[in-house]
């Protein structure tokens, strides 16, 4: 039978998932400070343990986290401070501060989010310094899962982390939403950070699994508060984007784990409700007269999606809003994505000529879906010399379970 405290104690666990990422938010925008709001939520959720199964949990949760966190913060800074004189004007600065009431924390509440993944993200951070912040501090993974997703040692994970809290730290980077002039710059590198955590869980680099739920529906998570908070077009586009690509999860793999093409893909088991959320958000984006390049690459998702059969794809218009994309902005990777529509509207050879010309350039060497690719069109075109040769530069350079024994089937296939 459940005691009364272990029910409590599930109560804390269940609020610790659901709040802790907002309470620490808030934290950080009343202590100025990322190690000091983790060092306090921590403290705050401490108390809760000992205290809740005894008082029982608070009317308003989240303020008492708030409240007790950033007292114990100053109760630490007032340690520190005979120790460390630096922080003696900071400790001036909380203690003159008013505590908020639960009113306004609930206010700030979205807000303070939003400062966070701005924070986080910001473009004096490098790429892979934003991504780490993001993912630990605004979506809570731990060091290990981060490491895991992303092919680098936990130091590594560690040291990008502190490198960027000690950034915004120096720079005195404002923990704040950027004013609306700003917006346009400051917007493209949070959708490129949220996209990044998606792709990763949507087509893991590495390891057993194709997928990684866990991460794309962080992404799909993250992308929804950002829509609420900052309805742009392209945050519809990325988050329709999202949902549409997430979709076809289902479909994606044999119940063995196996990688299952687009094409081969039984599409009953489409999720159509998260389609027609997906659509509705390309339509949102759409409407509007930017045409960005999520809202783009959304499109050309929505035209997938609204396929009921493989041959009922309508290749052109992919076509050319790949050559819209491309021409807003250029990337290898959309070229080769266009390379293969052109290829299953014109035929392999269509699509060989232009996969090759990615090749000779040299732009995605060391990438294995250009080897694929030219493998499988290669192939379809009666070529065996050609796709052997990149099938097996494909072996070499995948790192994927599933992707490794689908190469493997399609070395098989070949009769030379």
């Amino acid at each position: 039978m459940q005691q009364p405290d272990d029910h409590i104690r599930q109560e804390i666990a269940e609020i610790y998932r659901k709040e802790s990422r907002y309470v620490f938010a808030t934290l950080i925008r009343l202590l100025d400070d990322f190690d000091l709001a983790e060092d306090a939520l921590h403290d705050a959720f401490n108390i809760a343990l000992e205290q809740w199964p005894r008082n029982g949990v608070p009317t308003n949760a989240r303020a008492w986290l708030v409240s007790t966190g950033r007292f114990k913060a100053i109760d630490r800074m007032r340690r520190q401070s005979k120790f460390n004189p630096l922080q003696i004007e900071h400790l001036r600065q909380l203690e003159v501060s008013t505590p908020e009431s639960p009113e306004n924390i609930d206010k700030e509440l979205d807000d303070d989010v939003l400062r966070l993944i701005f924070t986080c993200c910001h473009p004096a951070l490098a790429l892979e310094t934003r991504t780490a912040l993001t993912l630990r501090e605004v979506c809570s993974l731990t060091t290990e899962e981060i490491t895991r997703a992303f092919l680098v040692t936990p130091p590594t994970i560690a040291q990008r982390i502190v490198r960027g809290k000690a950034k915004i730290r120096e720079a005195k980077i404002p923990f704040e939403v950027p004013q609306q002039h700003e917006l346009p710059d400051r917007l493209e590198p949070v959708l490129q950070v949220i996209y990044l955590v998606f792709n990763e869980g949507y087509y893991a680099t590495s390891g057993e699994s194709i997928v990684r739920a866990d991460l794309s529906n962080e992404a799909i998570r993250l992308g929804r508060l950002l829509h609420e908070l900052l309805p742009d077009p392209e945050v519809s586009g990325l988050l329709g984007l999202m949902l549409l690509h997430e979709s076809r999860r289902p479909a994606r793999t044999t119940p063995e784990g196996d990688f299952i093409l687009l094409e081969n893909q039984d599409r009953s088991l489409w999720d159509r409700k998260m389609i027609e959320e997906g659509l509705s958000f390309v339509h949102r984006a759409f409407s509007s007269k930017q045409r960005g390049p999520y809202t783009l690459q959304a499109g050309i998702a929505a035209i997938h999606a609204e396929a009921r059969r493989f041959e009922d794809t309508d290749w052109t218009e992919i076509i050319q809003l790949y050559t819209l994309l491309l021409r807003i902005n250029p990337s290898p990777f959309s070229e080769l994505n266009r390379a293969v529509a052109v290829a299953m509207r014109d035929g392999p050879e269509a699509g060989l000529r232009l996969v090759n010309l990615i090749l000779e350039r040299g732009d995605l060497a060391d990438y294995q879906l250009v080897y694929s690719t030219h493998a499988e069109l290669s192939q379809r075109a009666g070529r065996p010399n050609g796709a052997r040769k990149s099938w097996e530069r494909a072996l070499a350079l995948s790192q994927q379970g599933p992707e490794r024994r689908f190469i493997e089937r399609k070395l098989a296939e070949l009769k030379i």
